[in-house]
């Protein structure tokens, strides 16, 4: 598995855990990687797109909602709902990742970590907030 992919798994995993446990005051990040050791450069990758999600989370979760019409983002699995946060925070805020790399690696995550039906509800959200992208969604800029 590549160094990305298993960072993007990672953030996965905090942002699971950091939702399960919202209003806590105990040191999640602390917690989280005692339980999953990872090397410095997959921990740096992760570590950034956690901050990245948690600093633009509004947002992201704007752009969620706008690409499910009347469902509510709290009604989305945890587990999807973090895949999709990850995906969108690097397809919007990250422009050295080409969107299509993004949802592809997504998908991927979903498949591994979600509900059977996880990696193409994943991919319906991800293909409509696509739609919204101002950048090529193949190249990086």
């Amino acid at each position: 598995m590549g160094k990305r992919r298993e960072g993007r798994e990672a953030a996965v995993q905090f942002l699971f855990h950091h939702d399960m446990n919202a209003g806590k005051d105990d040191d999640l990040a602390g917690d989280f990687w005692e339980l999953r050791p990872s090397t410095k450069n997959v921990r740096e990758f992760s570590e950034a797109l956690i901050k990245g999600v948690l600093a633009n989370k509004a947002d992201i979760d704007q752009r969620i909602s706008k690409c499910t019409a009347n469902y509510e983002i709290s009604r989305i699995a945890v587990v999807d709902r973090n895949i999709l946060r990850i995906a969108i925070y690097e397809m919007f805020f990250c422009n050295d990742v080409p969107p299509v790399v993004s949802i592809n690696e997504a998908i991927e995550i979903a498949k591994k970590f979600g509900a059977e039906e996880s990696g193409r509800f994943v991919n319906g959200i991800l293909d409509r907030a696509k739609l919204d992208l101002t950048r090529p969604s193949r190249t990086t800029n």
